[in-house]
């Protein structure tokens, strides 16, 4: 036999023996409630583990040998949470950071997106994949990434298929693919012939019907952009497993999400559960995937079928219900044991047969060192002026003493709340920003390296509210753009130029003055921070802009911020 043959020989024969008891398995829990999420039952037995994968369930004890014994305490014993979408790079924190935060809350596999660090770096992007990669199977975690659908050169995407731990194609960008870009064609191409996964993207309502045969009939794998009822039932209809979001949603849209599931009675074999984007701070005060479930069941779903949701269904859609998922043998021993089915409390998180979190602390985490992949800031808003930050009027009414601007919101509300034309008194010549009775802030969209007349679009913003001063951040991905939100343009424009200094940076300022900085070293767009710090650095920007007049609820502002981009992009209000 070849060496690989070998290998399975000496482990099937391994197996055999510790079944037989004439060899050591690495572990047995024993004294377990355990969730067959295959029959949708809960019975007690035991877990035996070897190699990292489970072996057996409910092993003779009377000749079982074991390296280790753990007693389960009757807990219930659930396979290891799943995030189905996650754009791991825009909560700002790096992959061991990220673990800190996550793994505690029972999350042992993610499927991740990197679109928007790879985009930040351009032409260098597959180098930088390269080093994002590193050293992944040392995470406490296990991690499949997708190439960029969207954002990069398809030279970058190309060469970031054939990595490791790459499974295939990211979300695409749906004013390509509709309009027959021949990029698009190119990277479908590529993961169809490696026989990878596409992931879908853009709420399916706002697609015509041929787009929403020729997604599926090109090969793709599912869909997380569902934002309402309508959206929910054209998704299914249209063969799309579906991921329900919750991360940048609001508790508003995640409520009518689950609602709609509830009420049209739609099988739950259809749903997966995900973040796309969630923040640090959001991960240690609210959980992840178990605060989801939680929900879940809350909301009115069966609490076991809440659980699938965030486990088998998403391994059966990406084919990998032979490896994660169950707690079957065979899978790899990813285990969660908690004190209640309903409400998710993991007491106890077990990644390939080892005990990596406890009681909300992890246990093991990866020594990886991402300062290599910090970058310095280009300055580009040198020749700003505040001038440039002043609303000028979409349009004046006949009589003078109204103007037509942009109200922007955060992006969590849902697309067709994201913004809209509304009319505000106009006295002097100059914009007053009051909406309905309400005064807003004002918000500008810069960009950053102009190439000839710079492109800035100013409006109002309903996300933050100040009373004086100024936050501003900066995103490179797709395009380099500020955002800054204030009141007075000159300390809007200071703002953005504090912020210019760095490669990416959220900075709060009053009267010219820094309050607090959150650099983001990593390519403008992730902090080399632990997260107590990463979580130290938000938390000083909320309270900087609380002492400003903002009382901000959810997400950090510096998420919310962040998140502006996403539909800034998607409405064209970037050059």
């Amino acid at each position: 036999m070849n060496q690989a043959a070998t290998g399975h020989y000496d482990k099937v024969r391994a197996i055999f023996d510790i079944l037989n008891g004439n060899k050591e398995a690495d572990l047995l829990i024993r004294n377990l409630n355990i969730l067959d999420v295959h029959g949708e039952t809960v019975y007690q037995g035991s877990i035996l583990v070897y190699d990292k994968r489970i072996v057996a369930l409910n092993p003779d004890e009377a000749i079982t040998r074991v390296k280790e014994t753990f007693d389960g305490k009757g807990l219930y014993a659930i396979p290891g949470l799943i995030d189905a979408h996650l754009h791991f790079e825009s909560q700002l924190a790096n992959p061991t950071a990220l673990a800190e935060a996550m793994v505690p809350c029972g999350t042992t596999t993610i499927y991740a997106e990197c679109l928007d660090l790879l985009s930040a770096a351009g032409d260098d992007g597959a180098d930088v994949a390269r080093d994002l990669f590193r050293d992944h199977h040392k995470l406490p975690y296990r991690l499949f990434a997708f190439a960029p659908g969207k954002k990069t050169p398809a030279a970058v995407t190309r060469a970031v298929l054939d990595m490791e731990p790459v499974i295939g194609l990211g979300e695409f960008e749906h004013f390509t693919y509709s309009s027959g870009n021949d990029d698009d064609f190119r990277k479908a191409a590529w993961v169809r012939e490696r026989g990878g996964f596409m992931n879908g993207h853009w709420g399916v309502t706002a697609l015509s019907d041929m787009m929403l045969n020729y997604l599926p009939a090109i090969g793709v794998s599912n869909n997380h952009d569902v934002w309402n009822e309508d959206d929910i039932e054209k998704s299914i209809r249209y063969g799309f497993p579906t991921h329900i979001k919750f991360g940048v949603g609001s508790s508003e849209v995640i409520k009518r999400l689950l609602r709609a599931i509830v009420d049209r009675k739609f099988p739950t074999d259809n749903f997966m559960l995900c973040t796309d984007n969630i923040s640090i701070e959001r991960l240690r005060t609210m959980g992840h995937m178990d605060w989801i479930i939680s929900l879940c069941a809350e909301m009115g779903i069966n609490p076991i079928k809440a659980i699938k949701m965030a486990t088998y269904n998403t391994a059966r859609s990406f084919h990998m219900e032979d490896r994660i998922g169950s707690l079957t043998p065979g899978r790899f021993a990813d285990i969660v044991l908690t004190d209640s089915l309903s409400r998710i409390n993991p007491l106890y998180v077990f990644k390939d047969g080892e005990l990596i979190a406890r009681d909300g602390k992890l246990l093991r985490n990866a020594d990886i060192d991402y300062s290599g992949m910090c970058t310095k800031g280009v300055a580009g808003a040198g020749d700003l002026t505040p001038q440039m930050l002043d609303i000028v009027p979409i349009e004046v009414s006949e009589d003078g003493t109204k103007a037509k601007v942009y109200l922007f919101d955060v992006y969590g509300r849902g697309h067709d709340q994201f913004y809209r034309e509304v009319w505000v008194p106009f006295r002097d010549g100059k914009v007053v920003p009051e909406v309905e009775g309400n005064t807003h802030a004002r918000l500008s969209v810069v960009q950053r390296y102009p190439d000839g007349k710079r492109h800035v679009v100013n409006g109002l913003f309903k996300g933050v509210n100040l009373d004086r001063g100024a936050v501003a951040t900066f995103w490179p991905a797709p395009k380099p753009y500020f955002v800054v939100v204030g009141r007075d343009s000159e300390e809007m424009c200071h703002c953005i130029r504090q912020v210019d200094a760095y490669s990416g940076a959220c900075i709060v300022t009053d009267d010219k003055v820094d309050k607090a900085v959150m650099p983001l070293e990593i390519h403008g767009v992730m902090a080399n921070m632990s997260v107590e710090e990463l979580t130290s650095s938000a938390t000083a920007i909320d309270a900087a802009l609380e002492e400003l007049g903002n009382s901000n609820e959810g997400e950090p502002v510096v998420n919310k911020l962040l998140s502006l981009f996403i539909s800034l992009h998607r409405f064209r209000f970037m050059a």
